[in-house]
C-alpha cells in the first residue's frame, strides 16, 4: 500500500540533495523563471529589430497575423518550463557551482577574444548559450544564501512567487508584441508598444547587465561551495591546479572554435556542450563522487532542452549577423564614395557646379 511513497522517498535518499525536496524544487522553479525571463526578453528585442527593419516589416506582420498560439504550442511551452524546473532541482550544488564558474570563465574568454567591438554578435550568442547556466547560478545563489536559515522554505516560496510573476509578465509582453506590435507601433495608441518603440533598443543592454550581476553574485557563492566541498581535503589544491589549467585551455579552444564556425548554428553549439560537459565529467571522475557524474548528465539534458527550444533566437541572431556582413562591405566600398555610377572618379565638378575664377 505504501510502496510508491517509500519508493519516492528512496529515490530522494539515493540522490543527495543539499536540503529537503521542497526547497530544491522551489530553487529549480526560480531558476526556470529566470530562464523564461531571459528567453522572452530576447525574443521581444529581436522582434523589435525585425520590425524596425524595412525589409523585415512585412515578415513581422505576417508572423503577427499568424501569431495565435495553438494548444499544442502552449503545451510545449509548459512542458519546457516544468522540465527545466525539474532538471534544475535535480542538479546538485557541487556540479551547479562548477557550471557557474565554467560559464564565467567562458564569458571572460569571449570578452577578451571579441574585445569592445560593437559589431560583434558574440556577446548576444553567449546570452543564448547561458540559459541553463543562468538557472544554475540562481539555484546556487539561493542555496548559499539560505544555508542555516530558520524559515528557508518560506523565503524560497516568496522568491518563487515573485519570479513567477516576473516570468508571467515577460510571457504576456511577448504575446502582446508578437500579435499587436506591428499594428500598435503605426497607430500609436498602445502604451506598451509606444514604450517599446522609444526605448526598446536598450532592452538587450539592460538584460546583459542583469545577467552579469546574477553571475557575479553566483560566482562568489560557487567559489565558496567549491572550496567547501572540493578543496577542504589535504593536498587537494595540488590536484586541482593542473586540472583547472587544462580545463581553462579547453574552454579557450572551444570559444575560438565557436567564433570561427558561428555560421553552423545549433550543431556547433551542441558540440561545444558535449565537449565542455565531457571535460567536466572527466574532472569529476577524478576528484568527485558518482552522484556528480549523474548530475553532469542531467546538466546535459538541461542544456539540450534550452538550445533546442531557442532555435528561433539562434536563427534571428545569425540572420542579423549576415545582414550586418552584407551592409558593411557596401558602406566600406570606396567606389561608392569616391566614384560616380559609371566608375569615373568623383570630382568637385561632377555635380555640374562651376569653379570660381
Amino acid at each position: 500500500m505504501f510502496f510508491p511513497f517509500s519508493l519516492i522517498v528512496g529515490v530522494f535518499e539515493w540522490m543527495p540533495f543539499p536540503a529537503n525536496p521542497i526547497d530544491c524544487f522551489l530553487q529549480g522553479l526560480v531558476g526556470a523563471c529566470g530562464i523564461t525571463v531571459l528567453c522572452y526578453v530576447m525574443r521581444v528585442y529581436f522582434f523589435l529589430q525585425a520590425c524596425s527593419d524595412s525589409n523585415g516589416e512585412q515578415e513581422s506582420k505576417q508572423s503577427a497575423s499568424s501569431g495565435s498560439r495553438p494548444l499544442a504550442a502552449q503545451w510545449r511551452t509548459a512542458f519546457h518550463f516544468w522540465s527545466l524546473a525539474v532538471l534544475l532541482c535535480l542538479v546538485g550544488p557541487r556540479v551547479a557551482s562548477l557550471i557557474v564558474l565554467e560559464f564565467s570563465l567562458r564569458a571572460a574568454s569571449a570578452w577578451v577574444t571579441a574585445g569592445q567591438d560593437s559589431s560583434s554578435k558574440g556577446h548576444q550568442l553567449l546570452m543564448v548559450q547561458c540559459q541553463f547556466s543562468l538557472g544554475c547560478s540562481l539555484t546556487v545563489t539561493l542555496g548559499f544564501l539560505q544555508q542555516g536559515a530558520l524559515h528557508s522554505t518560506f523565503s524560497l516560496l516568496l522568491a518563487a512567487g515573485l519570479s513567477w510573476a516576473l516570468a508571467s509578465l515577460c510571457y504576456n509582453l511577448w504575446n502582446h508584441v508578437e500579435k499587436l506590435y506591428p499594428l500598435h507601433s503605426t497607430k500609436r495608441y498602445c502604451g506598451k508598444c509606444i514604450s517599446l518603440l522609444t526605448s526598446g533598443h536598450t532592452m538587450l543592454a539592460t538584460l546583459q547587465r542583469g545577467v552579469i550581476l546574477a553571475f557575479a553574485i553566483a560566482a562568489i557563492a560557487a567559489t565558496a561551495t567549491v572550496c567547501e566541498n572540493f578543496l577542504s581535503q589535504k593536498d587537494a589544491l595540488k590536484l586541482w591546479t593542473p586540472l583547472t589549467l587544462c580545463y581553462a585551455m579547453l574552454v579557450a579552444y572551444i570559444q575560438g572554435d565557436e567564433l570561427q564556425h558561428r555560421q553552423a548554428g545549433l550543431e556547433v553549439l551542441m558540440r561545444s556542450v558535449v565537449l565542455r560537459l565531457g571535460a567536466l565529467m572527466v574532472l569529476l571522475l577524478t576528484v568527485g563522487h558518482w552522484s556528480d557524474v549523474l548530475h553532469v548528465l542531467i546538466t546535459f539534458l538541461g542544456e539540450a532542452v534550452c538550445l533546442l527550444s531557442s532555435q528561433d533566437l539562434i536563427a534571428a541572431l545569425l540572420k542579423e549577423e549576415e545582414d550586418d556582413k552584407d551592409v558593411r562591405p557596401r558602406n566600406l566600398n570606396p567606389r561608392s564614395r569616391y566614384s560616380t555610377e559609371d566608375g569615373t572618379p568623383r570630382t568637385p565638378l561632377s555635380d555640374g557646379s562651376k569653379t570660381r575664377t
